[in-house]
């Protein structure tokens, strides 16, 4: 097998980014391991992402290992610079890059929740989508640290329609209930996934109950 791989590199992210470059020594059969060490400055942050590249690996790609379980992607330097700038879209809130991580994951499909069933179709996350729902959420009078909490029971309402389900429901619960204001902030942080509500079953159950008006 030795003679078959004749190179293989690990790369992780860290206060400094480490090249294991593995060349077997096809006498002994014994890898000679040689390290160099190389601070990425316009690289994703420390302590996220690992990555295994391969003499057949586009350099141009790279793989994201969340610690947090986010399921392994390929992004590309655009896809990358996006996913960066998603993240400080939530710099305001004080969670760390791991939180950050597993909030974009959960919310835009690269993260499995049962929130969405099998249908949400995975995405890089486009901070101007990010920004827009979080100043629309602050325009109902939720505050950053109101935000965080939120963030944090429903981290998929980043994910949601800002126009048909979020402002949707919204004018549903003014009009229909007289939820408005302070009630709607506290409903808000009581309840946050009313805001992706998209159907209402009536009792007759559609199987997408975690989308249901019948939960309310």
């Amino acid at each position: 097998m030795l003679g078959k791989s004749m190179a293989s590199a690990l790369l992780t992210f860290g206060s400094a980014t480490s090249y294991y470059f593995y060349s077997p020594d096809l006498a002994t059969a014994k890898p000679n391991i040689m390290q160099l060490n190389m601070n990425f400055s316009n690289g994703l942050p420390p302590d996220v992402l690992r990555g295994a590249w391969s003499t057949n690996y586009s350099p141009r790609k790279w793989v994201i290992h969340s610690t947090t379980q986010i399921e392994s992607l390929a992004l590309s330097d655009e896809d990358r610079k996006m996913w960066q700038a998603s993240r400080q879209a939530l710099s305001a809130f004080n969670f760390s890059i791991e939180e950050e991580d597993k909030i974009l994951g959960k919310a835009f499909g690269q993260l499995h929740s049962p929130y969405w069933g099998e249908d949400r179709k995975k995405e890089v996350p486009k901070s101007e989508t990010v920004n827009e729902i979080l100043d629309y959420l602050r325009a109902l009078s939720l505050s950053d640290d109101d935000l965080g909490k939120l963030l944090k029971k429903f981290p998929e309402v980043l994910g949601c329609n800002l126009e048909h389900e979020l402002k949707t429901n919204v004018q549903v619960l003014e009009k229909e209930w007289g939820i408005k204001r302070k009630s709607l902030r506290n409903l808000l942080l009581r309840n946050p996934k009313v805001l992706g509500y998209n159907v209402d079953c009536k009792g007759d159950c559609m199987a997408q109950c975690t989308r249901c008006w019948v939960r309310f």
